[in-house]
């Protein structure tokens, strides 16, 4: 049987960007995370030391958004490799970084960047 967990539609406020613009007005992310996990123990025992804490992979997300960088795929390693980091019963880990009204020519809703393993 599989099992999965899907975080969907975070939303944050953050300065990434290569632009200088972009780290004083900031702009507007949602992140999407999706688990890969064997919660069948959790499932049994109804306790959630036995699964993946989706709150604790939303915190993990505000925190490393809070972080300023250049780039969005900095971001979503940096998150990736958290969330692997910190629960051992991923089996496979998406990670979706979604800006919004990017600032480029033309009339863009969103630049994403996906991180997969």
């Amino acid at each position: 049987m599989k099992h999965k967990i899907h975080v969907r539609g975070i939303r944050c406020y953050a300065y990434h960007g290569c632009m200088e613009e972009e780290a004083r007005i900031g702009g507007h992310y949602t992140v999407d995370v999706d688990i890969d996990t064997d919660f069948s123990k959790a499932a049994a025992s109804d306790e959630l030391s036995d699964t993946v804490d989706y709150c604790a992979v939303q915190q993990i997300v505000e925190e490393e958004m809070a972080i300023r960088s250049k780039l969005i795929e900095h971001v979503g390693q940096r998150i990736f490799s958290r969330i692997k980091v910190e629960f051992a019963g991923v089996t496979r880990l998406q990670v979706e970084i979604h800006k919004l009204c990017p600032p480029i020519n033309g009339d863009t809703q969103e630049v994403s960047v996906v991180l997969e393993g």
